[in-house]
This record gives C-alpha cells, structure tokens and sequence, in this order.
C-alpha cells in the first residue's frame, strides 16, 4: 500500500512521465505475504478484530483508496496508474475493461455490473464494513456475482486504482475478523459474502497462476490501449520512487 502511494506521488509529480514520457501509464501486479486486510482510506479501524488478526497472523494495513474492507490472501492484486483528464468513470471502466479481456482468454465470460447489488430483504448488507457485499457500477461479475473489486483515488491528473481478483474462496474469511457484538453471525455473513463475491476457483476447472494472470493481463492491455507494454522490474520502480542508486546507469524502457 505504501508503494502504490509513492507510485501515485510520482505520477503526481511528474517524475514518472519524466522518465518513462508523457501519456505512459503503469500496471502493478502483486500478491500478499503475509495475508492481510486492507481498510478503506476513511474506514473506522475499529470493524476489524485486530487482536484476532494479531493472533493469527493477520496484518491489518490502510489502503490509500477509499472503500471497504478486502481480505488479501488467495488473490490476484492490480494497481494502475495514470496521468489522464479523463473522468474517474471513464478510467474505471476502461481498466476493468483489459481485465475482462485477460479474463476472456482464460475461459471466464465477466460482464460489467449496471447496479449496485443489494442484499435480499431489507435491501441492506449485513456486512457493511466488506467490500465484496456490495458492487459498482462497471465492476465485473460472473452468474451476477462480483468477480473484482476496484477502487480509485485521484490526486491532480494523477489516478490510482487497485482491486482484487479472488482466486479462491478465502475472501469470505474476511467475516472472521469483523468486530460484531454477536459472537455467533459469523457464519451467516460469510454466507452472505460468498453470495455475492465469487472467486476464480469456483469459475474454472483449473486456477491460473500470477504468472499466467500477469502475461494475460498485458496481452489484454497491449490489444486494449495499441501500444507494446514494457516490463519494470523492482529496481526501475524504486528508481522512479526513491531517485537513482549512485553508481548505476538510469534505466528507460521505452
């Protein structure tokens, strides 16, 4: 989380666009070691049971986007960067609309929710601290389902957004550490979070890889956008973030 706020400051900024030129955009793809939860940028700390986290090794971290709660554990994490007048809207859905390509390749048919998805009965979730309860317009979903969850934070021109694509059912878990009264509604608001999240397990008769997430996501996004997509390792982008170690030649890739 703290590298995809420096990331943001340097598109801010402008060192990215020095360095890389005007219009480049960039996709970072991760994973989580330990597992961890994420708080939106607003959210009150005290939804999540830090102690229980604590305990069974749980990191609790503040996402620089706003929304809910994710449990990062079997997932495939984005973030994309750019400097762009466009509208938040419009970038949203054109960064979901490369995911759904990469997606497609693989035998998965997402479309883009139209609504919000409200839970049965009084209309409310009864998880309201989880961002998987509920979805966006543009999202994608799969058998009405939401498959990714994204959100955004602009400072100037520049754009973060990151989301989560769930590889396996462990999202759900995120119920086990919510801070709730009743000690016994565990159960049924993992039900209700596995209701309307799906994962790629569920999908597929065999999980792709990150590798294999990763190739098909910048296939999708050199289709998508008509350019050739350049591969940063980790030391162009703490040379972007921190400035060049002494000694050793910059690093452009076009």
């Amino acid at each position: 989380m703290e590298c995809d706020r420096l990331l943001l400051e340097a598109f801010s900024d402008g060192r990215f666009q020095d360095r890389y030129g005007e219009g480049s955009a960039l996709w970072r793809l991760y994973g989580w070691r330990p597992h961890a939860i994420s708080l939106g940028y607003s959210q009150d700390a005290s939804a999540i049971d830090a102690l229980k986290c604590q305990h069974e090794g749980i990191d609790v971290v503040r996402r620089p986007t706003g929304g809910r709660a994710v449990l990062h554990a079997d997932e495939f994490t984005y973030s994309f960067f750019a400097d762009s007048p466009e509208p938040n809207a419009e970038l949203y859905r054109s960064v979901h609309e490369v995911i759904r390509l990469a997606l497609l390749e693989l035998g998965v048919d997402a479309e883009f929710c139209r609504s919000a998805l409200l839970s049965r009965g009084s209309g409310r979730s009864s998880l309201p601290a989880a961002c998987f309860s509920a979805s966006a317009r543009h999202e994608l979903q799969v058998m009405g389902r939401k498959l990714v969850g994204s959100a955004q934070r602009r400072s100037g021109r520049a754009l973060l957004q990151h989301g989560s694509l769930p590889l396996s059912a462990r999202h759900g878990d995120l119920s086990d550490y919510i801070a709730v009264p009743e000690t016994d509604c565990s159960g049924s608001m993992k039900q209700e979070l596995l209701r309307k999240a799906v994962s790629l397990e569920e999908i597929l008769p065999r999980c792709p890889g990150h590798n294999e997430l990763a190739e098909r996501l910048k296939d999708a996004a050199e289709r998508h956008y008509g350019m050739r997509a350049a591969v940063l390792g980790s030391e162009e982008i703490d040379e972007v973030i921190h400035g060049p170690v002494p000694g050793r030649p910059l690093s452009r890739n076009p």
